[in-house]
């Protein structure tokens, strides 16, 4: 096998294109594997691992384009040129799709063309995010800042502007809402309902949906403030914002917030917002100990407690997770001795650890950790007990997020499956609008193909599926094709993380 690379300086595609060029080139004959990212420190390590990484690479700048292919040498020529080719009919479908029909390039024109629009989602590098939030923001717009890499200073004057004229500014970094039935970024499709969602967890957001669905309750607005909106810096604008929306909302009748643990002045400046209405608020922090009514500690239970509140009579989840004590016999995995987790939402790879702590016996080390002590020295290598959450800025710069591309997790489940000290392996499947079509026609082949890798080495499989029957990919066809690959699938989060805990405890006292 030989190694070929092309560098592109100073050259941008978005990261989709990049995605399915990667595929088309991994595709051609003679080709054993194939890259074609932003040369990111992060992506410069995955192609690393992923044996793609050569000087002239590893020279290259973050703004640089990087083509890699190994394979047959006689091959590689030819591959070469076909991911020009394939680069140049995105930059050409690009530009002919937009010459088709009208379609506005600023969005000053945009809202003259559509008059009637009150939100703008913004979804573009993050160095020009802000500057296209504030045209939305001036031009009257709530505005959904998908982006993420947007500077701290930035989203605290756009929030700060966006309070003072009665508008949201959710984000940066927001990768979900759903308002007034419409679901926007990362979201999933959800009944209209009596719960209102505030939430700094996109994904967060996504499982309390979801599970609130699953039990037959709907959702009235599922707002997303964005990942640092309850630093002390910020001030949790957006969720107070949202919190206030929502008290005053006459189709709201249960309110759940969701966070990860926010500043403590922060947090009880929400808690005392919450206090100041008649209708019963569900508070899950992840990994902050509060004291008071209807605080939970996880997702799961955030979502079974706001539909008991919402509707007596709420169908329950709980009698399924009890069929999962007899799982983990079925499972086995003998003489290994660490978990695994590779995590595609980040407030899911968050919750699993807050469960950890108490459960799993040593320290679960991770890129987006509790503490900082317990922070992988290298994201692209799993140390112990290891989460890793795939989505994390780190491994977002000039690459679709793992909801869009199973590339990257796909590889680090190889990797995993050739350590022999891997006991279990968890995954999360987040569908809706926006991710994948398909996840599992991707991942359960490569599930199977893990286990070939692991040589014998029994290796078990734990994964939660967050969606619903009426999401584009069907929930009970995702479970069906992973149960098919010998993946035991659970009904939440939560419950996938309590179970490899039991799982990984049984292993250590063998």
């Amino acid at each position: 096998m030989s190694l070929n690379t092309i560098i592109k300086k100073s050259t941008y595609y978005d990261s989709v294109s990049l995605m399915l060029v990667a595929k088309e080139l991994a595709k051609a004959p003679g080709v054993a594997d194939a890259a074609v990212v932003m040369a990111t420190e992060a992506n410069k390590g995955i192609l690393k691992e992923a044996g793609l990484l050569n000087a002239e690479a590893d020279a290259a700048s973050p703004n640089d384009l990087v083509i890699a292919v190994n394979g047959e040498a006689n091959a590689l020529p030819a591959a070469l040129a076909l991911a020009e080719t394939l680069l140049k009919k995105k930059a050409t479908a690009s530009t002919e799709a937009g010459s088709s029909a009208f379609h506005p390039r600023t969005l000053i024109n945009a809202v003259k063309a559509n008059p009637s629009a009150n939100v703008a989602v913004i979804s573009v590098t993050g160095r020009f995010a802000a500057a296209e939030a504030w045209d939305a923001l001036h031009g009257g717009l709530h505005v959904l800042l998908f982006s993420d890499n947007v500077s701290l200073e930035d989203e605290i004057a756009l929030k700060r502007y966006a309070v003072d004229h009665g508008l949201l500014l959710m984000g940066p970094g927001a990768g979900t809402a759903i308002l007034n039935g419409v679901a926007l970024g990362f979201a999933n499709v959800v009944p209209h309902g009596p719960v209102g969602i505030v939430s700094a967890a996109g994904t967060g957001l996504q499982e309390v949906s979801t599970l609130l669905a699953r039990q037959g309750v709907g959702i009235s607005q599922g707002i997303g403030t964005g990942g640092r909106d309850l630093q002390e810096a910020v001030g949790g604008l957006m969720m107070l914002s949202g919190l206030q929306a929502l008290q005053a909302d006459p189709t709201t009748r249960v309110i759940v917030l969701v966070s990860k643990p926010p500043s403590p002045p922060i947090a009880e400046k929400i808690l005392s917002q919450a206090r100041q209405s008649d209708k019963p608020t569900v508070v899950c922090f992840l990994g902050q100990a509060l004291k008071g009514k209807n605080i939970t500690a996880t997702l799961e239970e955030a979502a079974f407690l706001a539909a008991g509140l919402a509707d007596p009579n709420a169908k329950s989840l709980v009698p399924k997770k009890s069929q999962l004590a007899q799982k983990p016999k079925r499972a086995d995995s003998a003489g290994k001795r660490y978990l695994r987790a590779l995590f595609s939402g980040g407030t899911l790879c968050y919750e699993a650890q807050v469960i950890w702590r108490k459960a799993v016996k040593g320290p679960v080390f991770s890129n987006a950790p509790l503490v900082e002590a317990c922070r992988l020295q290298n994201s692209n290598r799993s140390h112990g007990h290891s989460a890793v959450d795939l989505g994390e800025e780190e491994y977002t710069v000039g690459r679709p997020h793992p909801m869009i591309d199973n590339d990257l997790r796909i590889r680090r489940l190889f990797q995993e499956a050739r350590d022999p000290e891997t006991a279990v392996i968890l995954l999360d499947v987040v569908l809706g609008y926006g991710t994948h079509p398909d996840p599992v026609s991707e991942l359960a082949p490569a599930i199977v193909k893990a286990r070939e890798i692991a040589s014998g080495r029994p290796v078990a499989f734990i994964a939660s599926v967050t969606g619903t029957e009426d999401d584009p990919q069907c929930r009970s066809r995702q479970v069906a094709a992973l149960e098919a690959a010998g993946v035991v699938v659970c009904e939440s989060n939560a419950a996938a993380a309590r179970l490899a805990a039991k799982m990984i405890n049984k292993e250590i006292h063998r």
